[in-house]
């Protein structure tokens, strides 16, 4: 990739002559679309990323929201989402693991301690050998660098879906604490401060990365592209952590950024001109590990664990002596100042050249906006499979299928508990990590829906933020923030274009009904390869609060009634678009609708399966309630379900959100309490024999807890 000849006209209009070879590359990479978001910035605005609990909203390394505690004073959450889809494809291990060292010092940079990290990954067709391949090295690199800098992945989600099959995604969260008086932002301070680059030594790998992830992915892109792969030590990420929690402790910070795209010239010049400020910089003294690196090399490598630091010039030794004392490299090169960003570099002849001096704001924020044509989605008709599958046949079809089937294959790789603070561990609807110091749990749940928004951009966004929702409320938390990681193709195309405007419109109108600000994010497109573009996709993560971390169990009791809060899909009205069902037997339907009140509901679902009266809560969503009965049932108990319905293949299989199974001994509070909100279905109880036994009008499917561990135990059967 080059600069455009249309930036490169106003690049030199803006210098009053022609850039030199590294601010042609600068701003070639500061004005990717992977940095600068030209296509997507336009449609941004339509979320609502303030409100009282916000502390900092979009635009920095991470987000940070505030969680009132017992006494009253505030502890405050940072939160972020980061892609890394491109690499992942590449290199799957080192392209998944530098995604998790990245997202996790884009939190430290806030003045956060990294507690949790959530992964949600997105492949070909489970059936493709290299689909495979590219999940097994994914989960290897998430879990090797997690497990290794000693942050727990607590929640997340896999799915497969065949337009993956040429560019996987790769979305990883992460969340972290800090106290009101530890908070750094990336805007520098005060012209005559030092930048200091603490961490890893800067070699060759990553160079180009940021303008790499703007590009569609070649047939060769395996092997051509590797270069532009990062390559991660998550023991030096460790080692960065500690130290970073020290300076931060010691008040040493006046302003950070994490190193990632467009590596040292990216971070050291974002800060500056947030800060409406500009910057001198020596490139040959960062410390470097390869010999004789050029300046360009140096200015826009994205070696990983790396830090740039405003520090005040009396407090740069103490700087290095906390480095010295983490074993890390530390270098100061340069400082702030008020005039341009500006670097140097002395050559084997000693002389020092000036090779950058542009205005650090125009260099981040100069790139046009791109006014692209967008087509709408078409509307999908009512063609369901016909004829249809034998009830049991679609049963079991669809709870087997790898997108609703168990993911412990790959959790089990991922140290969950590390850090003491897990209460609630993968597997279930939300994680729940305690807050001990402000005397709260942290709900988290993250995920998307690639059949939904395939089907229906729009709706299928909404979805996905009412599911978000529906996991916390289940586990009696109510939503506090969110951050998204926008995943579309390329948006030249205006079909790509419509479907992505789709998925960020129906992101932010749900949201915003959900009075749940969208305070940060990340956007990936040019996702795009021979085999086509991916879906839009939309990866939501979702944290809420809850007074502690008990929250009710997904694994029915043995006695009590179990209700479906929410529409059960009578008279033939359910929507199966979207749907595993249709997913796995072909056809189209309309896409379901949501709840009217979601804000209501969520709230009124929290406080319900809170009461000691509820024994379990369980989302209703993919694979429909046939999925979610299965996943309720284990060797200790049971359910016998049973419905009439015009449309049993809608009852058990559509996807609408927004809803819950409860089990309780008193349905008539759980039915006041909805009263006016959604409908509430009695459909079953629990039993002592560890079966689902399941009656749709005249049919009757019956399946013992090894049965059902069975069918969904594909993926542990394809891998091991």
């Amino acid at each position: 990739m080059t600069l455009a000849d249309s930036d490169r006209e106003l690049v030199e209009a803006e210098l009053g002559r022609e850039p030199t070879r590294a601010e042609a590359a600068l701003f070639e990479n500061l004005w990717s679309e992977h940095c600068a978001y030209r296509s997507s910035r336009p449609l941004l605005g339509a979320f609502e990323s303030g409100g009282e609990q916000v502390v900092v909203g979009p635009g920095d390394d991470a987000a940070v929201v505030a969680v009132p505690s017992e006494d009253g004073d505030d502890t405050y959450v940072a939160m972020g989402i980061e892609s890394h889809n491109h690499p992942s494809y590449v290199d799957p291990v080192d392209g998944a693991a530098t995604g998790v060292g990245g997202i996790v010092r884009d939190v430290m940079s806030m003045g956060a301690y990294p507690i949790a990290l959530t992964d949600s990954l997105y492949f070909g067709d489970f059936d493709r050998e290299h689909s495979r391949y590219l999940f097994e090295g994914v989960v290897e690199g998430i879990g090797q660098y997690g497990n290794s800098i000693g942050v727990p992945t607590v929640a997340g989600s896999v799915d497969f879906h065949p337009d993956y099959e040429g560019n996987p995604l790769v979305n990883v969260a992460c969340v972290g604490l800090l106290d009101a008086d530890r908070l750094v932002t990336a805007a520098a301070q005060e012209p005559g401060n030092k930048l200091v680059l603490v961490g890893n030594a800067t070699g060759r790998d990553g160079l180009g990365g940021a303008s790499f992830a703007s590009e569609d992915l070649s047939e060769d892109a395996e092997t051509e592209d590797r270069p532009a792969v990062q390559v991660g030590d998550p023991y030096t990420e460790k080692l960065l952590i500690e130290a970073n929690e020290a300076l931060i402790e010691e008040g040493l910070v006046e302003s950070a950024r994490d190193l990632g795209a467009a590596g040292l010239g990216g971070a050291t010049s974002e800060m500056v001109a947030k800060g409406g400020l500009g910057a001198r910089i020596h490139l040959d003294r960062v410390h470097q590990r390869e010999p004789d690196m050029n300046a360009l090399e140096i200015l826009l490598a994205e070696s990983q664990e790396r830090m740039a630091y405003e520090v005040r010039p009396e407090n740069v030794d103490r700087v290095r002596g906390i480095a010295d004392r983490f074993d890390l490299g530390c270098s100061v090169i340069g400082e702030v100042t008020e005039g341009n960003y500006t670097c140097t570099f002395a050559g084997e002849d000693g002389d020092r050249e000036t090779v950058v001096d542009v205005d650090a704001e125009f260099l981040g924020e100069g790139a046009p906006m791109n006014d692209l044509p967008a087509e709408e989605p078409p509307v999908p008709s009512r063609a369901r499979p016909d004829p249809a599958p034998a009830l049991d046949e679609a049963f079991e079809a669809v709870v087997a299928s790898p997108n609703t089937a168990s993911k412990r294959w790959v959790y089990r790789q991922y140290d969950h508990e590390v850090g003491v603070r897990t209460a609630r561990r993968p597997g279930d609807d939300a994680a729940i990590l305690t807050i001990r110091d402000a005397g709260v749990s942290l709900a988290i749940s993250a995920g998307g829906a690639p059949n939904w928004t395939d089907a229906a951009p729009f709706d299928g966004a909404r979805a996905i933020a009412m599911e978000n929702a529906t996991n916390l409320a289940v586990k009696g938390a109510t939503p506090l923030a969110a951050v998204d990681c926008l995943n579309g193709g390329n948006p030249e195309n205006p079909d790509v274009y419509g479907g992505f405007k789709g998925i960020v419109e129906g992101l932010a109108e749900t949201c915003s009904a959900l009075d749940v600000p969208v305070v940060g994010g990340n956007v990936s497109l040019y996702n795009d390869s021979p085999a086509g573009p991916i879906p839009p996709t939309p990866t939501l993560a979702m944290v809420g609060t809850r007074d502690d971390p008990d929250a009710p169990p997904m694994s029915v009791a043995a006695e009590g009634t179990i209700l479906l809060v929410g529409d059960l899909g009578v008279d033939g009205e359910a929507g199966l678009g979207g749907s595993e069902y249709l997913r796995r037997f072909g056809g189209e339907d309309r896409f379901p609708s949501l709840p009217r009140t979601p804000k209501d509901l969520v709230e009124t679902l929290a406080a319900v399966v809170d009461e000691p009266h509820v024994q379990a809560a369980h989302d209703v969503s993919h694979g429909g309630l046939a999925v979610s009965l299965a996943e309720m049932v284990g060797e200790e108990a049971g359910i016998d379900a049973s419905t009439s319905v015009d449309d049993p293949y809608g009852a058990l299989f559509h996807e609408q959100s927004g809803r819950a199974l409860v089990q309780t001994t008193d349905p008539a509070a759980v039915r006041d309490a909805f009263d006016g909100i959604v409908p509430v279905h009695e459909i079953g109880r629990g039993t002592a024999d560890g079966r689902l036994s399941l009656t749709v009008d005249d049919e009757s499917l019956e399946y013992d807890a090894d049965g059902i561990a069975d069918l969904r135990s594909t993926i542990d059967r394809a891998m091991d």
